[in-house]
């Protein structure tokens, strides 16, 4: 049977817990007309939000569950696949409540944490193992994911914070090429406009991997202050890992938007950058180079890389069309500029 998720966003001016086990109990009472089975629900007092976790013939159905049991109905379902069923499964739950470890209620928010390692001269291919052995040891659930990305989910920011500390102390000690960025970022399965689980955490980390300078730590500043509230939480120093807050995100999120409508544009540079930030080429570049670490020219040229990157990584195109792709105009122009920035040939990184 189909898998799902969804978020009720309350409009009362507050939301109780109280109010939300009846309306569950009501879910109880009629689920089995529509064939739908609830098995977890997690409460957001704060943010007047209520996540419900259930197997059903179709998302109508348990649209009709609800609708039926209470009228408060959801803003938003999705399918989630078994993996992801099986993850938000994980923690402890009174009556299908979500609680934390502490005994005190689930708001659903969890921690990602992404790797992006590339080892250019493949002696540390084992490595990708070795990373998630630290994300498990951590107490982090892996994400299935394509290719070789590595996604961590945490119940604990404090957790995904020392692993990811961990992991680059690990990839520091690497004396042969190699490169890698972190990114951490705390979030709530699902949004209004989600189309998958943690969509928003997932493209927020898109953004930096595309558009931060490698072998850095970024996380969000949500992340940051609940490790900082967290009585319990041993001493980590934030001064070498970036922070991020929601000014930045909208930022990068510009940033990449156009970067990506212009890729194949050979012609597009640094001009046609400020032009489309609407900012002056001084305050484009304090911008940039504050949050990226890179001149807007390097960002440029950065960006087109690692898009050739994921290009090579699918090994579906030819080297002379991925040069069109990220905006070269010739193949050998771009294997140039490729050899520049990684120290291969594009054709040695199929090998």
């Amino acid at each position: 049977m189909p898998l799902y998720m969804d978020i009720h966003i309350v409009e009362a001016e507050k939301l109780y817990a109280e109010d939300v086990v009846k309306a569950h109990m009501k879910d109880l009472s009629v689920q089995k007309k529509y064939g739908v089975i609830q098995r977890k629900y997690w409460v957001d007092t704060d943010n007047k939000r209520v996540f419900c976790l259930m197997e059903g013939p179709s998302k109508d159905a348990c649209h009709a569950v609800h609708e039926e049991a209470h009228g408060m109905t959801a803003c938003n379902i999705v399918e989630v696949s078994e993996d992801e069923f099986n993850l938000m499964l994980t923690g402890k739950s009174k009556n299908d409540m979500a609680f934390t470890d502490s005994g005190e209620l689930d708001s659903g928010f969890r921690t990602l944490l992404w790797v992006g390692f590339e080892d250019f001269n493949r002696n540390y291919s084992h490595y990708s193992s070795e990373l998630n052995q630290i994300i498990s040891n951590h107490k982090g659930y892996l994400i299935p994911q394509p290719g070789t990305l590595t996604f961590g989910l945490f119940n604990s920011p404090v957790n995904a914070v020392i692993c990811a500390v961990t992991i680059s102390q690990l990839l520091k000690m690497i004396e042969d090429k190699v490169e890698y960025k972190i990114s951490i970022i705390t979030g709530q399965p699902l949004e209004k406009e989600s189309q998958d689980l943690f969509s928003n955490s997932k493209t927020k980390l898109t953004w930096v991997k595309y558009l931060g300078a490698s072998n850095h730590i970024y996380l969000d500043l949500r992340t940051k202050n609940l490790v900082m509230n967290n009585p319990d939480a041993p001493n980590i120093s934030f001064n070498t890992m970036n922070i991020l807050d929601g000014k930045d995100f909208s930022f990068l999120e510009k940033l990449f938007t156009i970067l990506n409508e212009k890729l194949s544009n050979p012609k597009f540079g640094i001009e046609q950058l400020n032009k489309a930030l609407g900012m002056s080429k001084a305050t484009s570049y304090r911008a940039i180079s504050s949050l990226t670490g890179m001149s807007p020219n390097r960002l440029i040229q950065e960006f087109k890389m690692q898009m050739a990157l994921d290009l090579l990584k699918n090994n579906n195109h030819s080297i002379s069309e991925i040069a069109d792709t990220v905006g070269y105009n010739s193949s050998s122009y771009f294997t140039h500029a490729f050899k520049n920035r990684y120290g291969i040939l594009p054709t040695s990184y199929w090998k």
